[in-house]
C-alpha cells in the first residue's frame, strides 16, 4: 500500500540528503494568498457583514451574528456526552500540569555595580485562537490553544470555529462545550480566512487581537502569512505528518495503527515509515491492507496512504534512520526501536517525539499533558510547538545608575564613531557636560 524510496548506499550524512526524496505533501501557500487576500480586505472594510455572507458561502448557513450566545455555551456543556467531558476534563487536567511547568520568572543579571538588566516576561494581552471545522471535530485543539495561553497569563481570549449547518449556525456543540469548560466566555462562529481577519481587523463583535493561534486548512495558512505584521502568528500549520523510525523490535501491527491514526486526518496527511528492515516494511503493509479495510474512513484513510505524501523510507541502519528523520523534520515522531529511550535523545528535529511502543500519537494528540499545536512541512528544523512561550514577550528593562553610566560613556562613543552614528555618542556625552571619563 504504502510506495517506497530506497536510500540505502545514500550515505549518513543528513546534510548529504536530499529533502526532495523524502515524501511530502504539496501545499502552495502563495496560490492560496491571492484567494484570500480580497477576502480579509472585505473583512477589514465591512466586518461583520462580510462575515456573514462568507459563511453563508462557504459553510452553507446564515447566520445572524458571529459571537456564540452565553447560554449556547452553557447548553452544550449541559448536553455533553458525562464520557466525553470526562475526558476533556483529565486532558486538561494533564495539560495544566505541563503547561504550568513552562511559565518563565523575571531574571535580573547585575551587569555593573549600579547596572541592572532585568528580562520580564509579559503576556500578550489578547489572543485569538483557531479551531478547526472540517472533516472531524477537534475540541482537542481548544484545549491545546486555551490551557497554555490562561497559564501564560494572556487576559483576553477569543475563539473561532466555522459555523456549523446542522447546529442552526453555530460551532459544533463539543467545541462549545470544551469552550465553557475553560471558562472561555467569548466564542465565534467564523471560519477559514475570513476568522483569522476578524481577528486581525477587528468588528463590531470582535476587539482586534495581537495574536493568533491554532492549526487550519491552506486558507487560514494563507490568512496567518497575509496579515502577519499585523498580528502575530504561532505557524502556518500544513496537513499533520507523522513519522515511524522502526526496526525489527517493532511490532507491525502498532505502527500501522499509528499510520492509519493520522491518515484518517486528511487526504494530504503524510505518514512515513522509516526502517532498515524490509521485512517489517512487509508486514506494515500487510498490517495496513487489512487494518484500512476495517477503518471508518476508508476512503480518506486510502487516499492519504498513497499519497505522494507517504511511503516507506528504507535505509541501511538506525543511524541512517535517525539522519533521514532529522531532514525531515517531522510533526510527530515515533521511535519504536531497541533500546528507544536513547534512540530519541540523538532526534533533533522534530516537533514532538513519542518514545517506544506505548506512548503512540494518539496519546499526544489527547492526554500526554503535552502540546498537539506543532509545527509541520519540515519546521521542525526551525520551529517548537505551541507553549506558555507562544504567548509571552520577553522584555528587558535596562536600569544604570548615573556612575554605572558615566563609566562607560567612552565605550559608547567610540562604537558610536565607529559607526558613523555622532548623535547616538553625544545623547551620553551631554549627561557629563560633554566630558568623556577617561579609562583607567
Amino acid at each position: 500500500m504504502l510506495k517506497r524510496i530506497d536510500l540505502r548506499g545514500s550515505g549518513r550524512d543528513g546534510a548529504g540528503i536530499d529533502r526532495e526524496l523524502l515524501p511530502r505533501a504539496e501545499l502552495d501557500v502563495e496560490a492560496a494568498l491571492e484567494k484570500v487576500r480580497p477576502i480579509c480586505e472585505d473583512v477589514r472594510h465591512r466586518g461583520t457583514a462580510a462575515l456573514i455572507e462568507y459563511a453563508e458561502r462557504f459553510d452553507g448557513v446564515r447566520i445572524e451574528r458571529t459571537r456564540v450566545p452565553a447560554e449556547a455555551l452553557q447548553r452544550s456543556l449541559a448536553e455533553l456526552d458525562p464520557a466525553v467531558r470526562a475526558a476533556l476534563e483529565e486532558s486538561i487536567r494533564r495539560a495544566r500540569l505541563v503547561h504550568r511547568e513552562q511559565r518563565r520568572t523575571d531574571h535580573t543579571v547585575t551587569v555593573v555595580p549600579g547596572g541592572t538588566v532585568t528580562e520580564r516576561w509579559v503576556p500578550v494581552e489578547r489572543v485569538g485562537l483557531y479551531v478547526p471545522g472540517g472533516n472531524a471535530v477537534y475540541p482537542s485543539s481548544v484545549v491545546m490553544n486555551v490551557v497554555p495561553a490562561q497559564e501564560a497569563g494572556v487576559e483576553s481570549l477569543a475563539v473561532a470555529s466555522p459555523p456549523q449547518k446542522e447546529h442552526d449556525g453555530l460551532p459544533h456543540p463539543v467545541i462549545l462545550a470544551a469552550c465553557a469548560l475553560l471558562g472561555v466566555t467569548e466564542v465565534h462562529a467564523a471560519g477559514g480566512a475570513q476568522a483569522v481577519a476578524m481577528f486581525a481587523h477587528g468588528t463590531d463583535e470582535c476587539r482586534p487581537v495581537q495574536l493568533v493561534t491554532g492549526p487550519g486548512n491552506i486558507w487560514v495558512a494563507a490568512a496567518k502569512r497575509l496579515l502577519k505584521g499585523v498580528i502575530g502568528i504561532d505557524a502556518e500549520a500544513g496537513p499533520t505528518e507523522i513519522a515511524v523510525l522502526a526496526d525489527d523490535t517493532a511490532d507491525p501491527a502498532h505502527v500501522a495503527a499509528d499510520l492509519i491514526s493520522q491518515a484518517e486526518h486528511d487526504v494530504l496527511a503524510a505518514s512515513v515509515l522509516v526502517t532498515p528492515s524490509t521485512a517489517l516494511a512487509d508486514a506494515v503493509d500487510a498490517a495496513l491492507i487489512e487494518q484500512v479495510a476495517a477503518t471508518k474512513h476508508e476512503s480518506r484513510v486510502t487516499e492519504a496512504l498513497t499519497g505522494r505524501q507517504s511511503g516507506v523510507v528504507l535505509v541501511d541502519d538506525l543511524d541512517h534512520g535517525l539522519a533521514v528523520v532529522d531532514a525531515y523534520a517531522a510533526e510527530h515522531l515515533e521511535i519504536q526501536t531497541a533500546d528507544a529511550t536513547a534512540v530519541a535523545a540523538r532526534v533533533r528535529n522534530a516537533g514532538a517525539i513519542f518514545v517506544g511502543p506505548w506512548a503512540p500519537v494518539s496519546l499526544g494528540d489527547y492526554c500526554a499533558g503535552s502540546n498537539h499545536v506543532l509545527p509541520t512541512g519540515g519546521c521542525a528544523c526551525h520551529s517548537s510547538g505551541l507553549s506558555v512561550q507562544s504567548f509571552l514577550r520577553g522584555i528587558h528593562v535596562v536600569d544604570y545608575s548615573r556612575d554605572a553610566l558615566a563609566e562607560v560613556t567612552h565605550h559608547v562613543v567610540a562604537l558610536a564613531e565607529a559607526e558613523d552614528l555622532p548623535a547616538h555618542g553625544a545623547a551620553l556625552k551631554a549627561r557629563f557636560d560633554w566630558k568623556v571619563p577617561s579609562s583607567t
